[in-house]
């Protein structure tokens, strides 16, 4: 750790997943710039969010699988070139369509370049040096995260919002030089014989064709590809179940508390998501925030991650990780709540801060004891494989939530730009989101062990 070469793989792993982080900050700060500027109305919003996230949680697990057969720092290289090719056009793109695009392209490099940073990390340090190094790369991107609001509303406010992605071309510049010149390649030395092909195709299938019903209800198209949707989720799940090599073997969820780890995760992070897409419309639309400021207002989550996270974690340690992760989601879930006092007469100080506080003490309270209890309830062999499986679940459920809420509190088309309409769908949100914390919490207290012995 102490080394060049080891700081050099802590830089490069830490830029490129930091950049990732960047764009997730940023793109809901610019959502309302970018629908005023390419006319876009909220479900091609919806999109711009969640085509991001569809191909990275579809992909994440294959990306890590290619890694190990076809290089660590290759894989990583590639996506990061293919992350920055996609934003150059985000950057320029003159419709919403040609963004949407181009913020799928953007996903495919995330999935290479997101597990990536951490198994270039896990295959190159000597065991006792891992942990300071996967300490510093979390640190570290946590402060690329923290900064995506501040440098996104700077943008958006001053410059434009084609600049929250073109940014990101100078960061991968560095990224990729920093990567082929210090960074050793590493591998699997005994890779599976084939790849999990039919397995990714019918993740993708049953995730996209979801979302696309869930934004696009009410169309004609969208019940058959609710159908499609399910239909592709169980393929997925009978070809996981037959495959000598899986991409995600079912045996893991024989285990109670991984099962449990992981729905707790999907019903979370679906109400984060969420919260973080509406809330930043809310404050622009109805409470008349600039981009600047509305970016600014989500930084007392990221600062509780920062400085408590892993408070969290000792105290898991200490007393057992079923108090935290029942305890966070359901603060986060008052936290949410007192998110319904955000309307057009709203004050930062009274009102947007001390809501936000609250979700974050409770995040920065579940979030490792949440992550140490998924890796402790899969054995040591697969514990990359349970980290990625995590990821996915995390991911999608902000991928569905997003999709889904807009239309089943009555948003559509415009309703964006209108005050009055916005406001009150914003609220009929919220209380869904609590709801789901307050589910995730107490389904944490009855599935949850006080203690998770390791398994072999």
């Amino acid at each position: 750790m102490g080394t060049p070469a080891g700081r050099a793989v802590v830089a490069a792993a830490t830029l490129g997943s930091g950049m990732s982080l960047l764009d997730g900050t940023v793109v809901n700060v610019a959502l309302r710039t970018i629908g005023e500027d390419l006319d876009a109305d909220l479900a091609q919003l919806q999109w711009i969010n969640n085509g991001y996230l569809l191909t990275l949680a579809s992909l994440i697990l294959l990306g890590g699988s290619l890694g190990d057969r076809y290089g660590r720092r290759r894989m990583f290289v590639l996506g990061t070139l293919l992350f920055a090719g996609a934003s150059v056009l985000c950057g320029l793109a003159p419709t919403p369509e040609v963004l949407i695009a181009a913020r799928l392209l953007q996903g495919i490099g995330g999935g290479l370049l997101t597990p990536g940073s951490l198994a270039m990390i896990q295959g190159v340090f000597a065991p006792e040096d891992r942990s300071p190094a996967i300490g510093a790369w979390s640190g570290l991107g946590s402060i690329a995260a923290a900064a995506g609001p501040l440098v996104g509303g700077m943008l958006i406010e001053y410059a434009s919002w084609r600049w929250i992605f073109l940014i990101n071309l100078p960061l991968a510049a560095l990224t990729v030089w920093i990567a082929v010149r210090f960074v050793p390649e590493t591998r699997d030395p005994r890779p599976p014989a084939r790849f999990d092909y039919a397995g990714s195709v019918l993740a993708m299938v049953a995730l996209g064709a979801t979302t696309y019903a869930l934004i696009e209800w009410g169309e004609q198209l969208a019940l058959p590809a609710l159908v499609a949707g399910l239909a592709a989720g169980a393929g997925f799940a009978v070809v996981e179940a037959r495959s000598s090599h899986p991409m995600l073997p079912l045996r893991l969820f024989r285990s109670r508390t991984f099962s449990a780890a992981n729905g707790m995760t999907l019903l979370v992070y679906a109400a984060l998501g969420a919260v973080l897409f509406f809330l930043v419309l809310q404050l622009q639309t109805v409470a008349g925030f600039g981009p600047l400021a509305a970016g600014l207002a989500t930084l007392p989550i990221t600062i509780c991650m920062v400085f408590l996270a892993a408070r969290g974690g000792r105290l898991s340690n200490r007393i057992g990780p079923r108090i935290p992760m029942t305890g966070g989601p359901i603060v986060m879930g008052i936290g949410t709540a007192w998110l319904l006092t955000v309307d057009q007469d709203a004050t930062y100080w009274l009102d947007v801060l001390p809501a936000l506080t609250v979700f974050g003490l409770g995040l920065a309270l579940m979030v490792a004891p949440l992550t140490a209890t998924v890796l402790a309830a899969a054995p040591d062999v697969m514990a990359g494989l349970a980290s990625g499986v995590n990821n996915a679940v995390a991911r999608s459920g902000s991928l569905l939530a997003v999709a889904a809420l807009p239309p089943l509190v009555g948003l559509s088309g415009e309703d964006y730009a209108d005050p009055a309409v916005f406001d009150a769908g914003f609220d009929t949100a919220m209380i869904v989101c609590a709801v789901l914390l307050v589910l995730g919490g107490l389904l944490s207290w009855v599935a949850i062990p006080a203690r998770v012995p390791r398994r072999d």
